[in-house]
């Protein structure tokens, strides 16, 4: 009885862990799943949490600090100082050695300091927020960025599924075929040629299986690194590629304003400038004066031996209150250099929106076009295998009434195999243009 419990709790166990290992996911659920997972996703998040740091460390630099030092001082051999003899009612112009010093003694300091005013302490908490606003960006930089690569690794997937199972009813129907012509063959009604061009046929038609099934391996491990999912584990897609090329199509871009200022590329450009304004302002502070109070306390002790630790030792206390204000007078035009490097640097930024404008718009338009192209190329191959399929399947009649060669029948199965291919290439390539046209949009995909 014990051992039935032992063999079923391992069986319960494995069956959990193998229902962990197995995730069923649709489009959607692929996509928010990546955005809390994925690899760059925890990446671009880590960012804004050191952004965020990052300001918090240079508001410090303005917020009081105190210090500590504790000095401790042991002559091996002690400091002599010659001072003339006949102070000491000695012979003038001779000396005598002294020791000003005690063998041993020890200090403590503590110190108080606070920024009064720094120019370059302005413009660097004016620096932290907008660093933190580039990292926020750059979040949602990647967050498109890993929207679309999820459509495109999903569509792959859904691709390789269906040129799988369509080459499976290829071989099917070729294996059905070459039967068929064999027995014809056996009773001498057609000829051995006939028989060796569907051989060629199949054998290639099943070496293109061996070789997409071996890519649709290698695209689920894709899918599975781009939703950030070790690629071991075993995930199921519940979407189709036809479902999701149909409501691709369906997308109305007229009916969608685009407004250039909230385009994440363009806040980043915009940013990109702001933070090259605050550079020249850091360059300009620079020549301004420098204000810092401060105020220590401390406690010194003296000693032949090392009692610092008794009672019985004297300790001398002291304090200092004092203000520092540095004042940069010349710098042999450093600063002026730096500054004109800065101005430089800004008027590159400003340049680099504009082209950012302008290429925002073209992105736009030519995703607008590869749109329209796709969808016309979907309905076009839509079509095209429809006739593929009523052609290779006349030549089977004809084929198998005499009145057509083997040679003609290949040729048709090739064009429906060709056909076939193009359909499903049209779909995902529907797919992945509404994908790139809501990305120049900038518009969450779904």
């Amino acid at each position: 009885m014990r051992k039935t419990l032992i063999i079923a709790s391992a069986l319960l166990f494995s069956t959990i862990i193998n229902a962990q290992e197995s995730i069923s996911l649709s489009l959607k659920q692929a996509i928010d799943y990546a955005l809390k997972n994925s690899y760059s996703a925890i990446n671009a998040s880590r960012d804004i949490d050191i952004a965020k740091k990052q300001k918090w460390e240079t508001t410090t630099i303005g917020l009081p600090q105190i210090n500590a030092t504790v000095d401790y001082q042991n002559w091996v051999k002690q400091q002599i100082t010659l001072i003339p003899s006949e102070i000491f009612g000695g012979t003038a112009g001779e000396y005598t050695e002294v020791n000003f010093s005690t063998k041993q003694n020890i200090s403590a300091t503590a110190t108080l300091s606070q920024l009064i005013f720094d120019g370059s302490y302005i413009v660097g908490l004016q620096s932290a927020k907008v660093y933190l606003q580039i990292s926020e960006n750059a979040k949602e930089k990647t967050e498109l960025g890993i929207r679309e690569a999820v459509i495109n690794a999903y569509g792959n997937v859904l691709l390789s599924e269906e040129s799988v199972q369509i080459l499976k009813n290829n071989v099917a129907s070729l294996q059905k075929t070459l039967n068929e012509t064999t027995e014809i063959y056996k009773n001498g009604l057609n000829e051995e040629e006939d028989v060796e061009q569907l051989k060629i046929t199949l054998a290639s038609v099943k070496s293109n299986l061996s070789r997409t099934q071996k890519l649709n391996k290698i695209a689920y491990q894709l899918l599975n690194i781009t939703l950030g999912i070790d690629i071991k584990s075993s995930i199921k897609l519940t979407d189709k590629l036809n479902e999701l090329a149909q409501k691709s199509s369906e997308f109305d871009f007229f009916s969608e304003t685009f407004n250039i200022e909230d385009h994440i590329d363009f806040k980043i450009a915009k940013n990109n400038k702001k933070s090259n304004e605050l550079l020249m302002k850091l360059e300009q502070s620079q020549a301004l004066p420098s204000l810092t109070s401060y105020i220590n306390f401390g406690y010194t002790g003296y000693g032949e031996e090392f009692d610092f630790l008794k009672k019985e030792q004297k300790w001398f206390d002291s304090s200092l209150l004092g203000v520092s204000l540095n004042i940069p007078i010349f710098s042999s035009l450093k600063r002026s250099v730096r500054t004109q490097k800065a101005k430089i640097e800004l008027e590159k930024a400003k340049t680099n929106l504009t082209e950012t404008e302008q290429n925002l718009l073209l992105n736009l338009e030519s995703a607008k076009t590869d749109y329209n192209f796709n969808i016309e190329e979907l309905e076009t191959s839509k079509q095209n295998l429809a006739l593929a399929e009523r052609i290779e399947n006349k030549q089977q009649i004809k084929f198998f009434e005499g009145i057509s060669s083997s040679f003609e029948l290949a040729e048709a199965q090739r064009q429906l195999y060709s056909m076939q291919q193009n359909y499903l290439q049209a779909m995902l390539n529907v797919i992945a243009s509404k994908a790139a046209l809501d990305n120049a949009l900038n518009k969450p995909i779904q």
